[in-house]
């Protein structure tokens, strides 16, 4: 079995398409004032899953989209029955139960639920999970939801019941008796965000309430704005750890676990981690861990970086390095300059020494490699991009045309590894020269095990045409629709949406208006 996900997953990555969620359900109950619509909530559930022992939910932010769609990590999950949930765009970065976000929340997983066949997502363990602007998020909705939260993820971002909440304003406040006791929750926090400040409430927190359970992971070489893959990997074994710890959702022991010293960047010594009863170290200055293996898992990232020199990365663009900006939240951007196409620019990432200004003397052999993190982006190579629609279509200006990626170079002997962000603004829809229209046939209904079908959709202006799948257990390459495998329980008929886009040519050629097209995968006679 694992032979087969892993040859599903490297025909994936090859179409460039680990992003297949195979069920959609509107979110009712919330207008999302980005789109004003309904969010979707999109559900994922492992190929060969025949029950689902738990689900990771985020919202639409940043980096929960990155490490969701990430093929290492579904299979971990995948591993493991863990299913995914994201709803887009996002709400609830508070988690206010008095602004009606848990009965809408609640009833999308049951519609997810019925829709997929799977009727155990409607009550199964859940894993917060939130980056950033929606890091706040996980704490509390296990503080409203202890009863069904397996763990807790806050991922580059804050500690339970910070002062410095990522959205920028007052915590919610839980009262006098709610508490996540027993309930495993992970913070990280990148090297190149490091702000102490953000990591002293965790252990104030951990001081007030004695049973819970806080670990913590200093992200060594790591920035707010990226996911490396081996932070994917301890992320998806403290989900494994959680899983094993809590048949029934039984709560943990604090005192069952091993504690470690607080982390910081400039450290050079660290007291030795120990079980709960053998710490030698000052216990309101250490985390908690699930055991042995979670702990040489930390020490270790803590040991890759001590003692190396940072290094800086910048970008070039029609050979000339790009303005670094304290004020830009992802500090670089770039204009939106493509070829002919409309579609295809370039930028390359460079090694710069500390004004950013200039390229840097020495650096790592290794040159940097650019990663997609969010919005309408396709990565070709580590210079050349294309702008890439997919499931979030082209309604929402805030979001869905703004492309982020980010520049990383592994370290070596001398250097730490090292990251840098940027932001693309795409302009919002062509509106000058010729009006351009799709035509996109209706495709027919297919028979489980189908392999492909061919998608015909033309441009009135004879520009080509692009798809994505919104929804269903498919990828695209070009012009095929490839069907992928759908999971043992699966309700029948499963729907597949497709939309047709073209951006059209600034000043020549409008963009269309996008076209989808719905059909039903059938239960084979």
């Amino acid at each position: 079995m694992r032979r087969f996900l892993t040859a599903i997953a490297l025909f994936c990555a090859a179409l460039g398409a680990m992003a297949q969620w195979q069920w959609r359900v509107p979110v009712t109950g919330i207008v999302s004032g980005e789109t004003n619509d309904n969010p979707d909530a999109f559900l994922w559930v492992p190929e060969r899953c025949d029950s689902v022992k738990a689900v990771i939910f985020a919202f639409q932010n940043m980096n929960e989209e990155t490490i969701f769609e990430m093929e290492s990590f579904r299979r971990h999950l995948a591993d493991m029955d863990v299913a995914m949930v994201w709803i887009a765009p996002g709400f609830g970065q508070e988690w206010d139960v008095t602004k009606g976000v848990q009965e809408p929340f609640d009833k999308a997983l049951a519609d997810l639920a019925e829709a997929s066949g799977y009727s155990e997502i409607a009550t199964a363990p859940l894993i917060p999970f939130g980056h950033s602007a929606q890091a706040t998020m996980p704490w509390n909705f296990a503080a409203w939801n202890p009863d069904r939260t397996l763990c807790v993820i806050s991922y580059h971002g804050d500690a339970p019941r910070t002062n410095l909440c990522g959205y920028g304003r007052a915590n919610v406040e839980w009262g006098r008796d709610r508490n996540i006791d027993g309930i495993p929750g992970l913070m990280i926090e990148g090297e190149y965000e490091w702000w102490d400040a953000r990591v002293r409430p965790a252990l104030a927190f951990k001081m007030k309430y004695p049973g819970s359970c806080v670990s913590f992971l200093g992200d060594a070489g790591r920035g707010h704005f990226d996911v490396a893959e081996r932070t994917a990997d301890y992320i998806a074994k403290f989900i494994e750890k959680s899983l094993a710890a809590r048949p029934g959702m039984k709560k943990v022991d604090p005192k069952d676990g091993w504690l470690a010293e607080q982390w910081d960047p400039a450290q050079t010594k660290r007291v030795k981690a120990a079980p709960w009863g053998k710490y030698k170290g000052n216990q309101h200055e250490a985390f908690w861990y699930f055991d042995k293996e979670m702990v040489d898992l930390t020490e270790a990232r803590y040991a890759e970086t001590r003692g190396k020199q940072p290094m800086t990365i910048n970008f070039e663009q029609d050979g000339k390095l790009l303005l670094y900006d304290e004020n830009l939240h992802v500090r670089t951007r770039a204009k939106f300059e493509p070829e002919a196409d409309g579609i295809t620019y370039h930028i390359k990432a460079v090694f710069v020494d500390t004004t950013h200004n200039a390229l840097a003397g020495s650096h790592p052999a290794a040159q940097p490699a650019v990663k997609r993190i969010c919005g309408p982006v396709k990565v070709v190579n580590d210079t050349t991009f294309k702008v890439d629609f997919y499931r979030m279509g082209m309604n929402n200006p805030r979001r869905t045309w703004d492309m982020v990626l980010c520049a990383e170079a592994p370290g070596d002997d001398t250097f730490k590894e090292s990251v840098q962000q940027i932001e693309i603004k795409l302009p919002f829809r062509h509106t000058g020269g010729l009006r351009q229209a799709i035509l996109f046939p209706s495709i027919q209904d297919v028979e489980a095990g189908a392999e492909s079908v061919e998608l015909k959709a033309t441009s009135d202006q004879g520009l080509p045409v692009s798809y994505y799948v919104k929804e269903g257990p498919a990828v695209i390459d070009g012009d095929r629709l490839f069907f992928t495998p759908i999971p043992p329980r699966a309700k029948f008929p499963v729907k597949v949406t497709v939309v047709a886009w073209q951006y059209g040519l600034k000043d020549k050629v409008q963009t269309a208006e996008p076209v989808e097209r719905s059909f039903y995968i059938k239960k084979s006679k």
